[in-house]
């Protein structure tokens, strides 16, 4: 009696196990790809700077945020959005002084997409000048008169040369509006994306 009752109901889940297969409705679920993109370092992000930051009134640690002009696309992954936000804050900040204007470079840490999402960032406001915002050599404070002989006219031109003075500094400012890029100084591991 027990064999045929095992019998039966191994018989029995079989069959049931048959129909449900026929009956679920075959559908194909459109799975997001979420293998991620690397940016590597030393890529560039263009942003808009939303406030004004000087080297006049702005202490080292002042947060700045900054906002992506247009959207980023790696291949065929739009992987910054347009109106992404970058968070960064003032480093290395200095005073103008006799001979060289004020300086600063800003640092960005984060960055939120639109949706909310938040990502860690190491990069930088890019500048030629190893990121330093600022810091050029002041115009001369006066110039003097040289002669210049010529061996063909024997005659001698008066030429102006810079002096050893410099001018006072001037204080450095990144003004609201103003369009700058970011340089990656890590890679950036990118698993988030919008989709429309």
């Amino acid at each position: 009696m027990k064999k045929i009752l095992l019998t039966l109901s191994l018989f029995l889940m079989i069959c049931l196990n048959c129909n449900a297969e026929e009956t679920l409705p075959n559908v194909q679920f459109e799975i997001r790809d979420y293998d991620g993109v690397q940016l590597d370092t030393g890529t560039f992000i263009p942003v808009m700077n939303t406030t004004e930051v000087s080297t006049q009134n702005c202490p080292e640690g002042f947060k700045t945020v900054f906002i992506s002009t247009n959207d980023m696309y790696l291949g065929e992954v739009n992987v910054i959005p347009k109106n992404t936000i970058f968070y960064g804050r003032v480093e290395d900040l200095h005073e103008p002084v006799i001979g060289t204007n004020g300086s600063m470079k800003i640092k960005i840490v984060k960055m939120v997409y639109p949706d909310g999402f938040e990502t860690a960032v190491r990069g930088y406001i890019y500048t030629s000048n190893n990121n330093i915002l600022g810091g050029e050599l002041t115009p001369p404070e006066n110039y003097i008169k040289m002669p210049h002989y010529q061996t063909r006219y024997k005659a001698a031109t008066l030429q102006l040369r810079p002096g050893r003075e410099r001018k006072m500094g001037v204080h450095t400012t990144l003004r609201a509006g103003e369009n700058k890029l970011i340089i990656l100084t890590d890679p950036l591991w990118i698993t988030h994306t919008l989709t429309n």
